[in-house]
Formats: structure tokens, sequence, C-alpha cells
């Protein structure tokens, strides 16, 4: 349970009183302004870990005060504080304000997985990133500890990033095929930022991209958010399905295509030789721009994969993202783009008038890493055990869920996507677990028609929690579906 919402059950002060008086507390000092709906009574008492009960009192005393109303349709909501109490002029409404920002909202359910993952007691079977344990903790630890080369600067970097990092990131990408000078990497702050990057400088408000169906950028709203508007293409055991691009790009003018080819998020395929041949070999003819996405592409686990896009793009039509999150550390928060230079360029410029460059410190790490021989030595090490946990995961699978679900065998990366037979309301399922404190993340965030697959995620929760949660799960499932 967070601190803030614990209570003193030793204390001589009742625990409605106590309540009242952390909720109050909200009020006054204004996290909570006028216009704000409170959580629901059953979510409060879970909060708290008290009965129901207690919180109907304390709620009512907050009520006979004068500063919450149950109101039809809304739940309870904040009416008044102590300022507007006092104020001569209304205050301003700053639910009106949140409502008016032009980045949208995260869907419902993964405001509920981002909230549940700061719980250290969940199980997270679903989570796309390292678990603590395989994180080069102490090893990075001693590349801040160690002596610090001479090309360390704590001020701002160059409006691309380091240019020492892309020279080493240069020198990364040609053992995977990828030609790429300096000049035409833009070094960013994870992924994402090169995803928001692209919308604010290259798309114009209203733009279609195609996506992989289901797609990671389902469950973000990087692209909604700038007003583009996202087409799915369906997939196959070979990855995206390339005979209906050229028909869907003219049918709705769409300015690029999203891929991520190497253990795809969420359902962890990754894309043959010949359909990445077709795929880029269709683009080129129908003048259509690529983003490959290839966060995952260093976690190959069986046999390596297939070059990327990037590595037999001779037009200039793949802009190439890359990223530590997932292999290094997610706190470090470096990635970057390949592109055209003149893209490169612009996405630069754009970058600086947003933040200023990324971390110097995360650069200077990752330089020391990728120079050093160390991040090579790691991703053996990572991809040993991601081995040792997928086919222990699969285990299960065979074990608990072999007259329940279908499954891929990922041949990297993190994900098995999970296919439930019978059909189920995916909404109950998710809530039950969550109550229970396993996390899951439902396919319906990836595509919001989907009610028949779970991406579980074999990186991060423990030997011990992947058993006991995929039991349990196993056993929700039974109860949730209809025969």
């Amino acid at each position: 349970m967070a601190e803030e919402w614990k209570l003193n059950k030793h204390s001589n002060v009742p625990l409605h009183q106590q309540i009242y008086d952390v909720i109050k507390s909200r009020i006054m000092n204004g996290e909570w302004p006028v216009g704000t709906q409170i959580p629901t009574q059953r979510d409060l008492a879970a909060k708290f870990q008290v009965n129901r009960s207690t919180i109907v009192y304390a709620l009512g005393e907050l009520a006979a005060d004068g500063l919450i109303e149950s109101r039809v349709g809304q739940g309870t909501v904040i009416i008044n504080n102590t300022w507007s109490l006092l104020a001569a002029t209304p205050l301003p409404d700053w639910n009106q304000y949140v409502k008016s920002g032009s980045y949208q909202p995260n869907i419902h359910m993964i405001q509920q997985i981002n909230r549940a993952e700061a719980d250290a007691s969940m199980i997270r079977l679903g989570t796309g990133e390292l678990s603590p344990d395989l994180l080069p903790t102490n090893q990075m630890r001693e590349t801040f500890s160690g002596r610090i080369s001479s090309r360390f600067t704590l001020g701002y970097s160059e409006p691309k990033g380091s240019l020492y990092l892309r020279e080493i990131i240069s020198d990364h990408l040609k053992k995977k095929g990828i030609m790429a000078s300096p000049a035409s990497i833009l070094i960013v702050s994870g992924g994402l930022q090169g995803l928001q990057l692209i919308s604010l400088g290259l798309l114009h408000h209203g733009s279609s991209i195609l996506v992989e169906n289901p797609s990671y950028l389902n469950s973000i709203h990087v692209f909604q958010s700038a007003g583009m508007h996202l087409h799915g293409i369906p997939m196959d055991e070979n990855g995206i399905r390339t005979e209906a691009i050229g028909r869907l790009k003219r049918q709705h003018r769409a300015a690029l295509l999203y891929t991520i080819p190497a253990f795809h998020n969420p359902t962890g395929t990754l894309m043959s030789s010949d359909r990445r041949a077709e795929l880029l070999q269709i683009c080129a003819q129908e003048r259509l721009p690529l983003i490959e996405d290839d966060v995952y592409g260093d976690l190959w686990l069986d046999t390596p994969s297939p070059l990327p896009l990037k590595a037999s793009d001779k037009q200039g039509l793949v802009l190439y993202l890359g990223s530590m999150s997932k292999t290094l550390g997610p706190g470090l928060r470096i990635g970057w783009i390949v592109g055209p230079e003149p893209v490169i360029d612009r996405l630069s410029d754009i970058k600086m008038q947003t933040d200023y460059g990324s971390s110097s410190l995360s650069q200077h790490a990752v330089a020391e890493w990728l120079s050093s021989g160390l991040y090579e030595n790691h991703l053996a090490q990572i991809r040993a055990e991601l081995m040792r946990r997928r086919d222990f995961t699969l285990s299960l699978l065979e074990q608990y869920f072999h007259d329940i679900a279908l499954w891929n065998t990922p041949q990297g990366g993190f994900y098995i996507w999970l296919c439930i037979k019978n059909p189920l309301s995916i909404r109950p399922l998710f809530e039950q677990a969550l109550r229970e404190s396993i996390l899951l993340n439902p396919g319906n965030i990836y595509d919001r028609n989907d009610q028949q697959h779970l991406r579980l995620s074999y990186a991060y929760a423990s030997y011990d929690q992947l058993e006991s949660g995929l039991i349990r799960l196993a056993e929700l499932i039974r109860l949730h579906a209809v025969s």
C-alpha cells in the first residue's frame, strides 16, 4: 500500500477520522480541486484497506461539511474548498484546463496498469521491461564511479546529441548492416520521444498512419494526440501482411507505415527475411515511408534475427528507431533515430525546442558500454537468461493452459501472445486478477476489439511469480470463460 494511503491502526484517532483528514487535506491544499471526481467507495476501501462502511462514514462527514457531493452519472465530486468558500471571485477551474489539453489521456485500463506497476507486491505478468535483477546496476555504478574519460561533460550536448556517442552508434549499426554517418543519427530520450518528434516535425494534423494490427501504438496516444489516424493491417506468422498496403495507402492517403519487425510488441512475431523484402519493395513502389522500431532487435534467443529493414534501404525510405531501454535499462532514457540527413536536421531542431538535448550523463554511460565491449557481454548474459525464462514460461503454459489457450513460441524479445480459446469478457478477468495482485496486459489495449488475447511477458516477474501467477490465471480464465 502506498504511504499516502496508509492509516495508523494503532492510533487513538478513529479510522474514519483519519480518512476524513487525508481526503480533506487533499481538498484544502489544492491536490483535488473543485470539480474533481474522487475514487469510488470500493477503490478507497482498497486503498485504505478498511471496510467500505468506514469509507461511507468518512464521506458522510465530508458531505456534511459541504466539501463533496454525490452526483448522478458523475460519482462523488469536490464542490468546495477553503479558498472557494472565502474567495470573492471564482477560482480557476483546473478540471476544465485538464480536459482542454491537446494530449489525450491514456485509456482507463492503461492508467490502471501504470498505477499498479508502482505496487511492489504486484505479480506483473505483462510488463514490457527487464526485471531489476537483470539490469547491470552494479556495473553501471562502476561506470560512473570509475575514471571518467576526458570526453565527458555535464554541459548541453550538440543538437543531434554527443558526437562521440553518435560515432560509436554508427559503428554499432554496421554490425546490423546499417551504414549511417554520425550526421544522420539523432540521440533521443528513448524510442517514445523519437515517435513524438516524428509526429511534431514531419506529419500534419489529420495524417493517416498504417500500423500492424494489433499494435503497440494503440496503447499510447503519441500520434492520436497530434490528430493522426491509425489504420490497422493484419498480421500472420511472418509479420505484417503486405497485399493490402498499396490499397490502404491510397484509400487513406497514408503518410507512413509503422512496424516492429523484430519480436513485435505485443505478439512477439519475428518478420521473416522474405516478408521484409516484400514490405520494403511495396513501400518503395508506393513511395510510402516507414518507421522501423527495432528496440527488441538485439534480444534474439535462438538464432540472430534477419537484418533490419534499414540495412536494405537504398532510397532513404526508412526511419530507424533504436533504444537501450529494453536491454541496458529504461532509466537511461537513451535511444536514436537514423534517417536522411535533412530529416534528422529537422527532428534535432524540434528536439532542441522541447528539451535541449538528452542527458549527457546517460549519453556518456551508453558510449562507454558500447565502446568497451561491456554491452555485448551483457547482451549474451541477458539472452541466456531470457531463453531460460521463456522456456520455463512455455512449460507452465503446456501444463496449465493446454486445454484453454493457444500461444506462439517467440524467438526473441519479451512476449508470448496468449490466445484464449473460449470467449470471455476481458475487463472482469483483468479486474479480478488485479484484486488478487496479478497484473495483466489484455489484448484490447493493442486492438480495442480484441477480447481473446493476453500479452504475457517472461522478462519481468520472478520464476516463483511466473509460476504462481500463471497457475492462478489459468483458474481465473476457466471461471470467466463462456463455454
